[in-house]
């Protein structure tokens, strides 16, 4: 899926050096490779396709989209469904498409309480829609909230997200 993605300009490189880590690592999606893993990711629209479901990450302390390790599977569709669907208690989540959406890789910093050294992750992202807005606030958020783009452009949030924004919503 990754090798037949079109990337944008900025996000050429990303594809590359994804690719040269998942040919160079067997245990590219386990978080037990230290150096780095593939994580999956969701950019969940409203019903209506009018604003993105934001998470307040609790470890990070930054709005960001719904995403998390594979722990094994490789099917990263599949994590960046069940990411979203446990991240924001929402079931009735669907794939807008079946391609990849956007790609990324980022650092994440020494997490004293769980031992982890700071690590890539080699992000692979999708276009997903809810069929409601009620959501659940887990264990891994301080909030959720639907936002507009100029909601999230008020952020001053980082490239990567902002990337996601224009993708969608011009």
């Amino acid at each position: 899926m990754l090798e037949t993605y079109h990337p944008t300009p900025e996000e050429q490189e990303f594809k590359e050096q994804m690719l040269h880590f998942i040919r160079e690592n067997d245990d590219c999606f386990y978080r037990t490779n230290l150096a780095g893993h593939i994580t999956g990711s969701a950019w969940v629209l409203s019903p209506d396709g009018t604003e993105v479901l934001m998470n307040h990450h609790a470890f990070l302390d930054m709005w960001m989209q719904f995403g998390g390790h594979a722990d094994g599977e490789s099917n990263i569709k599949l994590v960046a469904l069940r990411e979203a669907q446990e991240e924001s208690g929402i079931e009735e989540i669907e794939f807008v498409s079946d391609e990849i959406f956007d790609i990324d890789i980022h650092e994440i910093p020494f997490n004293e309480k769980k031992g982890e050294p700071a690590h890539l992750h080699y992000d692979i992202r999708f276009l997903l829609k809810a069929k409601h807005k009620n959501f659940v606030i887990s264990n891994e958020s301080k909030q959720l909230k639907w936002m507009t783009p100029e909601e999230i452009k008020v952020l001053n949030l980082n490239r990567s997200i902002m990337r996601m924004v224009e993708k969608v919503f011009g």
